[in-house]
Protein backbone atom coordinates (compact mmCIF):
# COMPACT_ATOMS: atom_id res chain seq x y z
CA UNK A 1 0.00 0.00 0.00
CA UNK A 2 1.27 3.48 -0.88
CA UNK A 3 2.55 5.68 1.95
CA UNK A 4 2.79 9.44 2.29
CA UNK A 5 6.58 9.18 1.99
CA UNK A 6 6.17 7.46 -1.43
CA UNK A 7 4.33 10.40 -2.98
CA UNK A 8 6.63 13.04 -1.47
CA UNK A 9 9.51 12.00 -3.78
CA UNK A 10 11.01 15.13 -5.45
CA UNK A 11 8.93 17.46 -3.24
CA UNK A 12 10.99 20.22 -1.59
CA UNK A 13 10.08 19.78 2.08
CA UNK A 14 10.81 22.49 4.64
CA UNK A 15 9.48 20.78 7.78
CA UNK A 16 7.53 17.71 8.88
CA UNK A 17 5.50 17.08 12.01
CA UNK A 18 4.18 13.55 12.25
CA UNK A 19 4.65 10.22 10.50
CA UNK A 20 5.26 10.14 6.73
CA UNK A 21 5.36 6.32 6.65
CA UNK A 22 1.62 5.96 7.17
CA UNK A 23 -0.56 4.59 4.38
CA UNK A 24 -3.33 6.73 2.93
CA UNK A 25 -6.30 6.31 0.61
CA UNK A 26 -6.64 9.27 -1.80
CA UNK A 27 -4.92 12.56 -2.65
CA UNK A 28 -6.99 15.77 -2.96
CA UNK A 29 -6.58 19.54 -3.10
CA UNK A 30 -10.33 20.22 -2.79
CA UNK A 31 -11.38 19.78 0.86
CA UNK A 32 -14.93 18.90 -0.24
CA UNK A 33 -13.64 15.65 -1.74
CA UNK A 34 -11.74 14.51 1.35
CA UNK A 35 -12.66 11.14 2.85
CA UNK A 36 -11.26 8.87 5.55
CA UNK A 37 -7.44 8.52 5.54
CA UNK A 38 -6.91 10.98 2.65
CA UNK A 39 -4.10 13.49 2.05
CA UNK A 40 -5.07 17.15 1.61
CA UNK A 41 -2.86 19.65 -0.24
CA UNK A 42 -3.71 23.27 0.62
CA UNK A 43 -3.47 25.37 -2.56
CA UNK A 44 -3.62 29.17 -2.60
CA UNK A 45 -6.00 30.22 -5.41
CA UNK A 46 -7.13 33.58 -6.78
CA UNK A 47 -10.51 33.47 -5.03
CA UNK A 48 -9.88 31.11 -2.10
CA UNK A 49 -7.03 29.72 -0.02
CA UNK A 50 -6.87 26.00 0.73
CA UNK A 51 -5.19 26.80 4.03
CA UNK A 52 -8.56 28.11 5.26
CA UNK A 53 -10.00 24.61 4.80
CA UNK A 54 -7.37 22.56 6.63
CA UNK A 55 -9.65 22.07 9.67
CA UNK A 56 -12.53 21.02 7.36
CA UNK A 57 -10.25 18.47 5.68
CA UNK A 58 -9.19 17.03 9.06
CA UNK A 59 -12.81 16.92 10.25
CA UNK A 60 -13.71 14.93 7.12
CA UNK A 61 -11.00 12.33 7.73
CA UNK A 62 -7.70 13.63 6.32
CA UNK A 63 -4.67 12.05 7.99
CA UNK A 64 -2.04 14.28 6.38
CA UNK A 65 -1.88 17.95 5.40
CA UNK A 66 0.61 19.44 2.91
CA UNK A 67 0.74 23.22 3.30
CA UNK A 68 2.89 26.35 3.01
CA UNK A 69 2.15 27.41 6.60
CA UNK A 70 1.41 25.14 9.54
CA UNK A 71 -1.97 25.88 11.14
CA UNK A 72 -1.91 27.52 14.56
CA UNK A 73 -3.66 24.52 16.09
CA UNK A 74 -2.40 21.08 15.09
CA UNK A 75 -4.35 17.90 15.76
CA UNK A 76 -2.64 14.90 17.35
CA UNK A 77 -2.24 11.97 14.94
CA UNK A 78 -2.29 14.21 11.86
CA UNK A 79 0.91 14.55 9.80
CA UNK A 80 1.75 18.08 8.65
CA UNK A 81 4.23 18.65 5.81
CA UNK A 82 5.41 22.20 5.15
CA UNK A 83 6.63 23.09 1.64
CA UNK A 84 7.54 26.32 -0.11
CA UNK A 85 5.03 25.89 -2.95
CA UNK A 86 2.04 23.57 -2.65
CA UNK A 87 1.25 23.81 -6.38
CA UNK A 88 4.71 22.47 -7.14
CA UNK A 89 4.33 19.82 -4.43
CA UNK A 90 0.94 18.72 -5.81
CA UNK A 91 2.41 18.29 -9.31
CA UNK A 92 5.12 15.90 -8.09
CA UNK A 93 2.77 14.16 -5.66
CA UNK A 94 0.18 13.62 -8.41
CA UNK A 95 2.80 12.02 -10.69
CA UNK A 96 4.03 9.79 -7.86
CA UNK A 97 0.48 8.90 -6.79
CA UNK A 98 -0.32 7.59 -10.30
CA UNK A 99 3.12 5.93 -10.63
CA UNK A 100 4.52 8.52 -13.08
CA UNK A 101 2.35 7.63 -16.10
CA UNK A 102 3.90 10.28 -18.38
CA UNK A 103 7.15 8.26 -18.40
CA UNK A 104 5.31 5.18 -19.69
CA UNK A 105 4.10 6.67 -22.98
CA UNK A 106 5.22 9.21 -25.56
CA UNK A 107 3.91 12.57 -24.31
CA UNK A 108 3.77 15.46 -26.79
CA UNK A 109 3.01 18.96 -25.46
CA UNK A 110 1.96 21.87 -27.65
CA UNK A 111 2.07 25.48 -26.45
CA UNK A 112 1.47 28.88 -28.08
CA UNK A 113 -1.28 31.49 -28.25
CA UNK A 114 -3.18 30.00 -31.19
CA UNK A 115 -3.23 26.56 -32.78
CA UNK A 116 -2.81 24.34 -29.69
CA UNK A 117 -6.20 22.65 -30.03
CA UNK A 118 -5.91 22.21 -33.79
CA UNK A 119 -2.40 20.75 -33.67
CA UNK A 120 -3.09 18.33 -30.80
CA UNK A 121 -6.45 17.25 -32.27
CA UNK A 122 -4.98 16.69 -35.75
CA UNK A 123 -2.07 14.72 -34.29
CA UNK A 124 -4.57 12.57 -32.43
CA UNK A 125 -6.52 12.01 -35.67
CA UNK A 126 -3.38 11.20 -37.65
CA UNK A 127 -1.96 8.67 -35.20
CA UNK A 128 -5.38 7.04 -34.73
CA UNK A 129 -5.71 6.75 -38.53
CA UNK A 130 -2.36 5.00 -38.64
CA UNK A 131 -3.55 2.44 -36.11
CA UNK A 132 -1.90 3.68 -32.91
CA UNK A 133 -3.66 3.73 -29.55
CA UNK A 134 -3.70 7.46 -28.78
CA UNK A 135 -4.64 9.95 -26.07
CA UNK A 136 -5.63 13.62 -26.13
CA UNK A 137 -5.86 16.31 -23.45
CA UNK A 138 -7.26 19.47 -25.08
CA UNK A 139 -9.56 22.44 -24.55
CA UNK A 140 -12.33 20.60 -26.37
CA UNK A 141 -12.12 17.17 -24.77
CA UNK A 142 -10.02 14.44 -23.21
CA UNK A 143 -9.74 11.20 -25.17
CA UNK A 144 -8.35 7.95 -23.86
CA UNK A 145 -8.07 6.07 -27.14
CA UNK A 146 -11.75 5.94 -28.19
CA UNK A 147 -13.28 6.91 -24.83
CA UNK A 148 -14.22 10.59 -24.43
CA UNK A 149 -14.33 12.80 -21.32
CA UNK A 150 -15.35 16.47 -21.11
CA UNK A 151 -12.96 19.20 -19.92
CA UNK A 152 -13.28 22.83 -18.81
CA UNK A 153 -9.63 23.94 -18.80
CA UNK A 154 -6.99 24.05 -21.54
CA UNK A 155 -4.56 22.47 -19.09
CA UNK A 156 -6.40 20.62 -16.28
CA UNK A 157 -5.01 20.45 -12.73
CA UNK A 158 -2.03 18.15 -12.18
CA UNK A 159 -4.12 15.46 -10.44
CA UNK A 160 -6.54 15.30 -13.36
CA UNK A 161 -3.72 15.24 -15.92
CA UNK A 162 -1.99 12.34 -14.20
CA UNK A 163 -5.27 10.53 -13.64
CA UNK A 164 -6.04 10.50 -17.37
CA UNK A 165 -2.44 9.77 -18.35
CA UNK A 166 -2.68 6.76 -16.05
CA UNK A 167 -5.96 5.76 -17.74
CA UNK A 168 -4.11 6.01 -21.06
CA UNK A 169 -1.30 3.77 -19.84
CA UNK A 170 -3.85 1.20 -18.64
CA UNK A 171 -5.61 1.38 -22.03
CA UNK A 172 -2.36 0.67 -23.90
CA UNK A 173 -1.97 4.18 -25.32
CA UNK A 174 1.39 4.76 -27.04
CA UNK A 175 1.16 8.48 -27.88
CA UNK A 176 -0.56 11.23 -25.86
CA UNK A 177 -1.02 14.75 -27.22
CA UNK A 178 -1.59 17.60 -24.77
CA UNK A 179 -2.29 21.32 -24.94
CA UNK A 180 -0.04 23.20 -22.52
CA UNK A 181 -1.35 26.66 -21.65
CA UNK A 182 0.54 29.53 -20.06
CA UNK A 183 -1.80 29.34 -17.04
CA UNK A 184 -1.07 25.63 -16.75
CA UNK A 185 2.69 26.17 -16.84
CA UNK A 186 2.61 29.11 -14.43
CA UNK A 187 0.41 27.24 -11.97
CA UNK A 188 2.73 24.19 -12.11
CA UNK A 189 -0.01 21.93 -13.52
CA UNK A 190 2.35 20.43 -16.11
CA UNK A 191 5.39 20.31 -13.79
CA UNK A 192 6.98 16.89 -13.38
CA UNK A 193 5.54 15.52 -16.62
CA UNK A 194 7.97 13.62 -18.84
CA UNK A 195 7.51 15.28 -22.25
CA UNK A 196 9.13 13.56 -25.23
CA UNK A 197 8.24 16.37 -27.64
CA UNK A 198 7.35 20.03 -27.10
CA UNK A 199 6.04 22.18 -29.95
CA UNK A 200 5.61 25.96 -30.16
CA UNK A 201 3.00 27.43 -32.53
CA UNK A 202 3.09 31.23 -32.14
CA UNK A 203 2.83 34.04 -29.62
CA UNK A 204 0.53 37.04 -29.69
CA UNK A 205 -1.51 39.29 -27.40
CA UNK A 206 -3.48 37.24 -24.85
CA UNK A 207 -3.88 36.62 -21.11
CA UNK A 208 -2.24 39.91 -20.11
CA UNK A 209 -4.88 40.24 -17.39
CA UNK A 210 -3.09 37.30 -15.78
CA UNK A 211 0.55 37.68 -16.84
CA UNK A 212 0.54 41.54 -16.81
CA UNK A 213 3.25 41.92 -19.48
CA UNK A 214 3.90 40.27 -22.82
CA UNK A 215 7.44 39.41 -21.71
CA UNK A 216 6.14 37.56 -18.65
CA UNK A 217 3.64 35.67 -20.85
CA UNK A 218 6.43 34.74 -23.29
CA UNK A 219 8.81 33.65 -20.52
CA UNK A 220 6.20 31.35 -18.99
CA UNK A 221 5.73 29.60 -22.34
CA UNK A 222 9.49 29.13 -22.56
CA UNK A 223 9.51 27.17 -19.30
CA UNK A 224 8.05 24.16 -21.13
CA UNK A 225 11.20 24.02 -23.29
CA UNK A 226 13.59 24.84 -20.45
CA UNK A 227 12.37 21.79 -18.54
CA UNK A 228 12.82 19.26 -21.36
CA UNK A 229 15.22 16.35 -20.90
CA UNK A 230 18.21 15.89 -23.23
CA UNK A 231 16.61 12.99 -25.10
CA UNK A 232 13.45 15.01 -25.85
CA UNK A 233 12.64 16.95 -29.03
CA UNK A 234 11.75 20.66 -29.24
CA UNK A 235 10.26 22.13 -32.41
CA UNK A 236 9.37 25.77 -33.00
CA UNK A 237 7.79 28.08 -35.58
CA UNK A 238 10.74 29.98 -37.03
CA UNK A 239 8.43 32.52 -38.71
CA UNK A 240 7.24 33.73 -35.31
CA UNK A 241 9.54 36.38 -33.86
CA UNK A 242 9.58 34.53 -30.52
CA UNK A 243 10.08 31.09 -32.06
CA UNK A 244 13.85 30.81 -31.69
CA UNK A 245 13.69 32.41 -28.25
CA UNK A 246 11.86 29.32 -27.04
CA UNK A 247 14.86 27.17 -27.94
CA UNK A 248 17.50 29.24 -26.15
CA UNK A 249 19.36 27.11 -23.58
CA UNK A 250 17.04 24.18 -24.34
CA UNK A 251 18.76 20.85 -23.55
CA UNK A 252 16.59 18.87 -25.98
CA UNK A 253 17.26 18.27 -29.69
CA UNK A 254 15.89 21.31 -31.53
CA UNK A 255 14.11 21.66 -34.89
CA UNK A 256 12.28 24.42 -36.78
CA UNK A 257 9.41 24.74 -39.25
CA UNK A 258 8.32 27.67 -41.42
CA UNK A 259 6.39 28.90 -44.43
CA UNK A 260 8.37 32.11 -44.99
CA UNK A 261 11.95 31.33 -43.94
CA UNK A 262 14.51 28.55 -44.19
CA UNK A 263 13.77 25.76 -41.69
CA UNK A 264 14.09 22.03 -41.10
CA UNK A 265 10.48 21.59 -42.21
CA UNK A 266 9.16 23.87 -44.95
CA UNK A 267 5.73 24.32 -46.50
CA UNK A 268 4.33 26.42 -49.31
CA UNK A 269 0.68 27.23 -50.01
CA UNK A 270 -0.13 26.44 -53.66
CA UNK A 271 -3.87 27.11 -53.39
CA UNK A 272 -6.15 28.35 -50.60
CA UNK A 273 -9.93 28.17 -50.98
CA UNK A 274 -13.08 27.39 -49.00
CA UNK A 275 -12.66 23.83 -50.28
CA UNK A 276 -9.30 23.45 -48.56
CA UNK A 277 -5.54 23.88 -48.94
CA UNK A 278 -3.19 22.67 -51.65
CA UNK A 279 0.24 22.50 -49.99
CA UNK A 280 3.78 21.55 -50.78
CA UNK A 281 5.46 20.13 -47.67
CA UNK A 282 9.17 19.35 -48.02
CA UNK A 283 8.69 19.02 -51.82
CA UNK A 284 5.67 16.72 -51.55
CA UNK A 285 2.24 18.03 -52.61
CA UNK A 286 -0.95 17.33 -50.67
CA UNK A 287 -4.57 18.51 -50.75
CA UNK A 288 -6.46 18.89 -47.47
CA UNK A 289 -9.99 19.96 -46.56
CA UNK A 290 -8.57 22.18 -43.81
CA UNK A 291 -8.65 25.91 -44.68
CA UNK A 292 -6.39 28.92 -44.15
CA UNK A 293 -2.75 30.02 -43.98
CA UNK A 294 -2.68 29.63 -40.20
CA UNK A 295 -3.77 26.03 -40.71
CA UNK A 296 -0.89 25.52 -43.13
CA UNK A 297 1.35 26.18 -40.12
CA UNK A 298 -0.71 23.78 -38.01
CA UNK A 299 -0.54 21.02 -40.63
CA UNK A 300 3.20 21.54 -41.04
CA UNK A 301 3.63 21.22 -37.27
CA UNK A 302 1.68 17.96 -37.31
CA UNK A 303 3.76 16.58 -40.21
CA UNK A 304 7.04 17.59 -38.56
CA UNK A 305 6.17 16.01 -35.20
CA UNK A 306 4.97 12.82 -36.89
CA UNK A 307 8.27 12.63 -38.78
CA UNK A 308 10.33 13.32 -35.65
CA UNK A 309 8.45 10.52 -33.88
CA UNK A 310 9.52 8.14 -36.63
CA UNK A 311 6.41 7.84 -38.79
CA UNK A 312 6.83 7.18 -42.49
CA UNK A 313 6.72 10.51 -44.36
CA UNK A 314 4.59 9.35 -47.30
CA UNK A 315 2.16 7.55 -44.98
CA UNK A 316 1.84 10.71 -42.89
CA UNK A 317 1.15 12.86 -45.96
CA UNK A 318 -1.44 10.39 -47.21
CA UNK A 319 -3.39 10.50 -43.96
CA UNK A 320 -2.74 14.23 -43.47
CA UNK A 321 -4.80 14.85 -46.61
CA UNK A 322 -7.72 12.96 -45.03
CA UNK A 323 -7.83 14.83 -41.72
CA UNK A 324 -11.06 16.57 -40.76
CA UNK A 325 -11.27 20.19 -39.52
CA UNK A 326 -11.36 20.55 -35.73
CA UNK A 327 -14.76 21.48 -34.27
CA UNK A 328 -15.06 25.26 -33.87
CA UNK A 329 -11.77 26.02 -35.61
CA UNK A 330 -12.49 27.69 -38.98
CA UNK A 331 -15.47 25.37 -39.26
CA UNK A 332 -17.06 26.17 -42.62
CA UNK A 333 -20.43 25.26 -44.08
CA UNK A 334 -22.81 26.50 -46.77
CA UNK A 335 -26.44 27.37 -46.02
CA UNK A 336 -29.01 24.80 -47.13
CA UNK A 337 -29.64 26.73 -50.34
CA UNK A 338 -25.86 26.80 -50.97
CA UNK A 339 -25.87 30.61 -51.10
CA UNK A 340 -24.36 31.82 -47.81
CA UNK A 341 -20.91 30.80 -46.52
CA UNK A 342 -20.62 30.55 -42.73
CA UNK A 343 -17.46 30.19 -40.65
CA UNK A 344 -17.56 29.51 -36.91
CA UNK A 345 -14.21 30.03 -35.21
CA UNK A 346 -12.83 30.19 -31.67
CA UNK A 347 -10.80 33.35 -32.52
CA UNK A 348 -10.81 35.31 -29.26
CA UNK A 349 -7.46 37.10 -29.55
CA UNK A 350 -6.50 39.94 -31.91
CA UNK A 351 -4.02 37.77 -33.79
CA UNK A 352 -6.44 34.85 -34.19
CA UNK A 353 -9.21 37.16 -35.42
CA UNK A 354 -6.83 38.77 -37.91
CA UNK A 355 -5.70 35.35 -39.16
CA UNK A 356 -9.28 34.24 -39.78
CA UNK A 357 -10.31 37.46 -41.52
CA UNK A 358 -7.10 37.56 -43.57
CA UNK A 359 -7.86 34.03 -44.73
CA UNK A 360 -11.43 34.93 -45.65
CA UNK A 361 -10.26 38.02 -47.54
CA UNK A 362 -7.59 36.05 -49.40
CA UNK A 363 -10.23 33.59 -50.63
CA UNK A 364 -13.22 35.86 -51.34
CA UNK A 365 -13.92 37.37 -54.76
CA UNK A 366 -14.69 40.87 -53.35
CA UNK A 367 -18.20 40.68 -54.89
CA UNK A 368 -19.70 39.66 -51.57
CA UNK A 369 -20.07 41.10 -48.08
CA UNK A 370 -18.16 39.77 -45.09
CA UNK A 371 -20.32 40.05 -41.96
CA UNK A 372 -18.50 39.45 -38.67
CA UNK A 373 -20.19 38.72 -35.33
CA UNK A 374 -17.72 39.09 -32.47
CA UNK A 375 -17.39 39.99 -28.80
CA UNK A 376 -14.88 39.71 -25.96
CA UNK A 377 -15.02 37.70 -22.75
CA UNK A 378 -15.76 39.38 -19.45
CA UNK A 379 -13.34 39.39 -16.50
CA UNK A 380 -10.45 38.78 -18.89
CA UNK A 381 -7.71 40.87 -20.55
CA UNK A 382 -9.40 44.23 -21.27
CA UNK A 383 -6.49 45.64 -23.26
CA UNK A 384 -7.23 43.40 -26.25
CA UNK A 385 -10.81 44.67 -26.66
CA UNK A 386 -10.11 47.81 -28.74
CA UNK A 387 -7.60 45.82 -30.81
CA UNK A 388 -10.29 43.27 -31.60
CA UNK A 389 -12.64 46.09 -32.55
CA UNK A 390 -10.10 47.68 -34.88
CA UNK A 391 -9.28 44.40 -36.63
CA UNK A 392 -12.91 43.34 -37.04
CA UNK A 393 -13.99 46.70 -38.46
CA UNK A 394 -10.95 47.08 -40.71
CA UNK A 395 -11.14 43.61 -42.27
CA UNK A 396 -14.94 43.15 -42.49
CA UNK A 397 -17.65 44.92 -44.51
CA UNK A 398 -20.17 44.75 -41.68
CA UNK A 399 -19.54 44.06 -37.98
CA UNK A 400 -21.94 43.19 -35.20
CA UNK A 401 -20.37 43.63 -31.76
CA UNK A 402 -22.08 41.43 -29.20
CA UNK A 403 -21.61 39.41 -26.02
CA UNK A 404 -19.13 36.56 -25.78
CA UNK A 405 -19.02 35.13 -22.24
CA UNK A 406 -19.70 38.32 -20.24
CA UNK A 407 -19.25 36.48 -16.95
CA UNK A 408 -19.65 39.10 -14.18
CA UNK A 409 -19.15 42.18 -16.38
CA UNK A 410 -21.80 44.37 -18.01
CA UNK A 411 -21.84 43.21 -21.67
CA UNK A 412 -22.74 46.73 -22.83
CA UNK A 413 -19.57 48.08 -21.23
CA UNK A 414 -17.48 45.37 -22.89
CA UNK A 415 -18.92 46.33 -26.28
CA UNK A 416 -18.16 49.99 -25.64
CA UNK A 417 -14.52 49.08 -24.94
CA UNK A 418 -14.35 47.01 -28.14
CA UNK A 419 -15.79 49.92 -30.12
CA UNK A 420 -13.08 52.27 -28.82
CA UNK A 421 -10.71 50.64 -31.32
CA UNK A 422 -12.87 51.36 -34.37
CA UNK A 423 -11.44 54.14 -36.52
CA UNK A 424 -13.71 56.95 -37.68
CA UNK A 425 -13.92 55.77 -41.31
CA UNK A 426 -15.20 52.35 -40.18
CA UNK A 427 -17.90 53.57 -37.76
CA UNK A 428 -20.65 53.14 -40.38
CA UNK A 429 -19.92 49.39 -40.51
CA UNK A 430 -20.80 48.84 -36.84
CA UNK A 431 -23.98 47.50 -35.20
CA UNK A 432 -24.08 46.81 -31.45
CA UNK A 433 -26.43 44.03 -30.30
CA UNK A 434 -25.87 42.83 -26.73
CA UNK A 435 -27.90 39.61 -27.12
CA UNK A 436 -25.61 37.17 -28.99
CA UNK A 437 -28.50 35.12 -30.35
CA UNK A 438 -30.12 38.26 -31.73
CA UNK A 439 -26.76 39.32 -33.19
CA UNK A 440 -26.42 36.02 -35.08
CA UNK A 441 -30.02 36.30 -36.26
CA UNK A 442 -29.35 39.84 -37.54
CA UNK A 443 -26.24 38.67 -39.44
CA UNK A 444 -28.35 36.00 -41.14
CA UNK A 445 -31.05 38.55 -42.06
CA UNK A 446 -28.48 40.98 -43.47
CA UNK A 447 -26.78 38.34 -45.60
CA UNK A 448 -27.44 38.03 -49.32
CA UNK A 449 -26.46 35.28 -51.77
CA UNK A 450 -22.66 34.75 -51.93
CA UNK A 451 -22.08 36.63 -48.64
CA UNK A 452 -19.81 35.31 -45.89
CA UNK A 453 -20.75 35.28 -42.19
CA UNK A 454 -18.01 34.87 -39.58
CA UNK A 455 -19.10 34.10 -36.03
CA UNK A 456 -16.00 34.46 -33.89
CA UNK A 457 -14.96 33.99 -30.28
CA UNK A 458 -16.67 30.87 -28.96
CA UNK A 459 -16.06 28.17 -31.56
CA UNK A 460 -16.57 24.74 -29.96
CA UNK A 461 -18.16 26.11 -26.76
CA UNK A 462 -21.73 24.98 -26.14
CA UNK A 463 -22.50 27.48 -23.41
CA UNK A 464 -22.53 31.20 -22.62
CA UNK A 465 -21.32 32.15 -19.15
CA UNK A 466 -23.34 34.94 -17.49
CA UNK A 467 -23.02 35.85 -13.79
CA UNK A 468 -21.53 32.48 -12.86
CA UNK A 469 -24.12 30.43 -14.77
CA UNK A 470 -23.34 28.51 -17.96
CA UNK A 471 -26.39 28.65 -20.23
CA UNK A 472 -26.76 26.38 -23.28
CA UNK A 473 -25.45 28.25 -26.31
CA UNK A 474 -23.97 26.79 -29.50
CA UNK A 475 -23.02 29.25 -32.26
CA UNK A 476 -23.09 26.56 -34.94
CA UNK A 477 -26.55 25.24 -34.04
CA UNK A 478 -28.00 28.74 -33.73
CA UNK A 479 -26.72 30.06 -37.06
CA UNK A 480 -27.85 26.91 -38.89
CA UNK A 481 -31.30 27.21 -37.33
CA UNK A 482 -31.73 30.86 -38.38
CA UNK A 483 -30.48 30.25 -41.93
CA UNK A 484 -32.81 27.27 -42.33
CA UNK A 485 -35.76 29.42 -41.19
CA UNK A 486 -34.85 32.15 -43.67
CA UNK A 487 -34.51 29.65 -46.52
CA UNK A 488 -37.96 28.13 -46.04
Amino acid sequence: MMTLKDILYKVRIEAVEGNTFQAFTNLHFDSRNIGLNDVFVAIRGTSSDGHDYIKNAVDQGAIAIVCEEFPEIKINGITYVKVNDTREALAYMASNYYDNPSAKLKLIGITGTNGKTTVTSLLFQLFQSLGYATGLISTVKILVDKQEFSTKLTTPDSLTINKYLNEMVNAGVEYAFMEVSSHGIDQKRSLGLDFDVAGFTNLSHDHLDYHKTFEAYRDVKKQLFDQLKKSAIAITNQDDKNGLFMLQNCKAKTFTYALKSHADYKAKILENSFSGLHLKINDQEIWTKIIGQFNAYNLLTVYAIADLLGLDQLESLKFLSQLKPVHGRFEHFMSSNEEISVIVDYAHTPDALKNVLDTINSIRTKNETVITVVGCGGNRDKSKRPKMGKIASELSDQVIFTSDNPRFEDPRRIIEEIEEGVEAHNQQKIINITDRKEAIKTACKLSKPKDIILIAGKGHETYQEVKGVRNDFDDMKIVKSFLNQLNK
